[in-house]
């Protein structure tokens, strides 16, 4: 009864602090994502203390993002990301390596070791996939110019966590040895195997399983089905250290042909909503001010160099990309920003 409770006092909270919060960003023209920011500071720590754990909303919440990412793979054939093979690996290559190349020599300047510069370099130069298709959603920017840009730098950002995440161990500064070496490449060698999994097991098994559960003629048991794929591939993904999202968004292109595309995005759209608000009250809940009350000056200046750096690089990369001037600002500002594959 106790555990019933408090899982009602929960979410009544959370569910209270995004129903007050979020209209009333959008009257101010703020946009929803502010609103559930704002609303998890509010409910926070640093708020009226009405959640003192957000850690454990945001590893549920998280599913919002996975979620997001396997609908916006239903919405990419395999033909046509295959046609935006060169702006993925062209345009998404130049913003994550430049950034990190510049951070790092910034660093090192700055006295930090080069691999703990490198490592940092190479989180830091990703930006949240979250909260860029967030607000290219919102805004109804996703078909353009901007908008598949910014789409295919995030795509290749989710690709490359694969082999980041291979030479962390190599470029520690203890333990360099063989067995370090070798645990790396192995953790390489079944991250590529999930993912040929994934590719070639779903194109066989996928469509057939969702046929044969169709037959059922019983909506609540597709729309299980719906969530069960979504958490399937996300937790092989987790099972060898990749991002769940991009294990999300695989499923989703092999989908995005099916005759079920269109039902499976009816099913799975409001689960994403909600759980990709409370994925954003949760952020904001885990804010930590009291870093930034401690060195307020020495925080704004890391922040505003860290975006300078990137908006630098990307500002530079709309010079020479196929974007209209109008919306360059929507591809910097959007990908300027840091993002959660920093704190992995």
């Amino acid at each position: 009864m106790e555990h019933g409770s408090t899982w009602i006092h929960s979410s009544l909270i959370y569910l209270s602090a995004a129903v007050l919060a979020v209209p009333l960003a959008r009257l101010l023209g703020l946009g929803s994502i502010i609103g559930y920011l704002a609303a998890g500071i509010a409910i926070g720590p640093w708020g009226l203390k009405l959640v003192t754990d957000p850690q454990a909303m945001l590893h549920f919440a998280e599913f919002g993002v996975v979620l997001m990412l396997f609908l916006v793979g239903l919405e990419l054939e395999p033909r046509r990301l295959w046609a935006l093979r060169r702006p993925i690996f062209g345009w998404g290559s130049v913003q994550l390596f430049g950034s990190a190349a510049l951070m790092l020599g910034v660093a090192v300047l700055a006295g930090v070791d080069w691999r703990l510069a490198l490592v940092a370099g190479l989180g830091l130069g990703m930006s949240s996939t979250a909260i860029g298709l967030g607000v290219l959603n919102e805004r109804n920017l996703m078909a353009t110019s901007a908008g598949q840009s910014v789409l295919s730098v995030a795509l290749l950002q989710d690709i490359a966590a694969i082999p980041i995440l291979a030479i962390v161990p190599l470029l520690a500064v203890a333990g360099t040895g063989a067995h370090a070496d070798s645990g790396g490449w192995l953790d390489a060698a079944k991250a590529f195997g999930v993912i040929a999994a994934i590719i070639f097991g779903g194109r066989l098994l996928l469509r057939p399983a969702l046929r044969w559960i169709a037959r059922s003629d019983t909506p609540e048991i597709f729309t299980a089905a719906a969530l069960l794929l979504v958490v399937a591939t996300a937790a092989l993904m987790q099972s060898v250290g990749l991002s769940m999202a991009l294990g999300a968004f695989l499923a989703g292109v092999l989908l995005a042909e099916s005759e079920y595309r269109r039902e499976l995005e009816t099913d799975l759209e409001p689960f994403k909503g909600l759980l990709l608000g409370l994925f954003f009250i949760a952020v904001g809940m885990s804010i930590d001010f009291a870093v930034v009350l401690k060195n307020p000056g020495l925080m704004a200046a890391v922040v505003f160099g860290f975006l300078l750096l990137k908006a630098l690089v990307l500002w530079i990369m709309t010079r020479t990309m196929p974007i209209p001037l109008g919306e360059r600002p929507v591809f910097v500002i959007l990908l300027a920003q840091g993002g959660e594959f920093g704190f992995v």
